[in-house]
């Protein structure tokens, strides 16, 4: 006999399934997130209690407290890593106009149709617009479903059956194995290989520019850094070859960020004389995943023409998020590259000093945060974080709402960076309930 497991007569206390889910509160969240979903929960929390770990009147509790928040599989998470552009957490977090602009897109909207008549419109017209008025250097924008999604529509509608030039220094990986030569080469493009993987000069460009040249290409290496013995072109040293020159810039800045002087902007790399800029729109630009296109109207319309953008193109509540991003007020990302490192040090107090008054081993430690994503590598930014014994790392990552640190020496670091300042209070309620 199973002495953990309750007595039969206390299984048999424990409710049948229909009679849980007429419980009101019960009754409530299946008409707001599904009967599917909350029958789960019931089902669950009635094997808790068949297997000792709750009392038999205490499943529909536990299966209220179990209830996720939507429908979704997907969990909040507070990103207390210190890396403010988290791939594995969906990378930039949107601002709060963001959020009620992709709520208002939900419903129908005018995304494709002009209402003063009633006809068809263009598609986005507005967040194009919003891009324009960010980047005057650029005649015309496009937008599609990520970063990668732009390169590839720039090399099959500018060089399938023909030749890109790309220095070697640049055949970069971006990240889950894809790497650059292969996904160009699965466009239809061939790559023209210039210089050594150290050293590319504009003599090597102008040596491989020829009649099958589509386009010359230069990747931001936004992942990694190479010192020493090195050369590379510049995007302005080779705008006069006589053939278009697309820069990836990556980390999606429209414009210069003193703070990261190293990293490529789109206004930058138009006035050295790029014809084509592409970047992603979840990185440092603090919007919805997309990639962008700027550049010479010409080439844009090519790009926004070919058949395989239908099947890039991105939805409304993207393009609502982009251009509430680009027209509204600072976004998160912005603001916690900004932060003020004496603010996070007496936030980081607070917060050690609330969670030792409830008998918890907690520090306020420094420490150092990055900016992730694939950009600006070995920028390091000074931080502040609260330090817990290791074993919390698992714990907090299974509360809810689910937190993520990391793991230093041995102990649990909560860096505050990467953390809003109105999400003190709940990663501590999380940090106190793992306690129990």
């Amino acid at each position: 006999m199973d002495r953990d497991a309750p007595p039969a007569d206390g299984r048999r206390r424990i409710a049948r399934t229909d009679v849980l889910l007429a419980d009101p509160r019960l009754a409530e969240a299946a008409g707001r997130i599904g009967r599917g979903v909350v029958k789960a929960a019931v089902v669950a929390a009635q094997r808790r209690a068949r297997a000792g770990e709750i009392p038999p009147d205490a499943v529909a509790d536990a299966a209220v407290e179990s209830l996720p928040p939507t429908a979704s599989g997907l969990r909040p998470v507070i990103n207390a890593t210190g890396v403010l552009l988290h791939t594995n957490l969906g990378r930039a977090p949107l601002s709060d106009a963001a959020r009620d602009a992709v709520a208002v897109a939900s419903g129908a909207t005018d995304v494709e149709l002009d209402l003063e008549t009633g006809r068809r419109a263009r598609r986005g017209r507005s967040a194009l617009a919003a891009l324009l008025e960010r980047v005057p250097r650029a005649e015309a924008a496009h937008v599609v479903n990520n970063g990668a999604a732009a390169l590839v529509l720039a090399a099959t509608a500018l060089a399938a059956g023909r030749e890109i030039v790309i220095s070697r220094g640049e055949m970069v990986e971006i990240g889950d194995g894809f790497r650059i030569p292969g996904l160009l080469a699965a466009t239809g493009a061939r790559l023209r290989e210039v210089g050594t993987t150290n050293r590319t000069s504009p003599d090597d460009y102008a040596a491989a520019v020829g009649a099958e040249t589509g386009f010359i290409l230069k990747v931001h290496p936004s992942n990694f850094r190479m010192t020493g013995f090195t050369r590379g072109a510049d995007v302005a040293e080779l705008a006069g070859l006589g053939v278009p020159v697309v820069a990836d810039i990556g980390s999606g800045l429209l414009a210069p960020e003193p703070l990261l002087p190293d990293e490529p902007d789109a206004a930058s790399m138009l006035k050295a004389g790029a014809h084509l800029v592409t970047a992603s729109g979840d990185k440092l630009l603090g919007g919805p995943q997309c990639g962008i296109v700027l550049g010479e109207e010409e080439l844009v319309r090519r790009l926004a023409r070919h058949p395989l953008a239908r099947a890039l193109r991105v939805g409304k509540m993207t393009l609502a998020a982009l251009e509430a991003t680009v027209r509204g007020p600072r976004t998160p990302t912005e603001q916690a590259l900004h932060a003020d490192v004496e603010e996070l040090r007496e936030r980081a107090g607070r917060l050690a000093a609330r969670l030792r008054d409830a008998g918890l081993d907690a520090r306020a430690v420094e420490s150092e945060a990055a900016v992730g994503g694939g950009g600006a590598p070995g920028v390091v930014l000074p931080s502040a974080a609260v330090s817990l014994p290791e074993p919390y790392a698992p714990r907090l990552r299974r509360g809810t709402p689910a937190v993520m640190g990391r793991v230093e020496d041995g102990r649990c670091l909560l860096d505050l960076r990467s953390v809003p300042p109105d999400q003190d209070d709940a990663l501590a309620g999380t940090v106190l309930r793992s306690a129990r």
